[in-house]
């Protein structure tokens, strides 16, 4: 998944996130080690805060926005 990388391009910390998003630090970090995969409602946590697509959080697709 690349929610390290969208993470660090927006310049904030794994607790920056996990505080805007209610969840734990040590969550984001699982997720981002792949030590631990995101349900449905968190994935779209994740793509809302980052504008992003599911895809392409998933690297399904290397397109960041949704097409209509």
């Amino acid at each position: 998944m690349r929610l390290k990388n969208l993470r660090k391009e927006k310049g904030i910390s794994q607790l920056k996130l996990a505080l805007d998003l209610n969840m734990n630090q040590n969550s984001i970090s699982r997720y981002e080690s792949g030590a631990r995969e995101a349900d449905y409602a968190t994935l779209i946590k994740f793509a809302d805060y980052f504008n992003v697509s599911i895809d392409y959080l998933l690297e399904r697709t290397d397109q960041r926005e949704f097409l209509p």
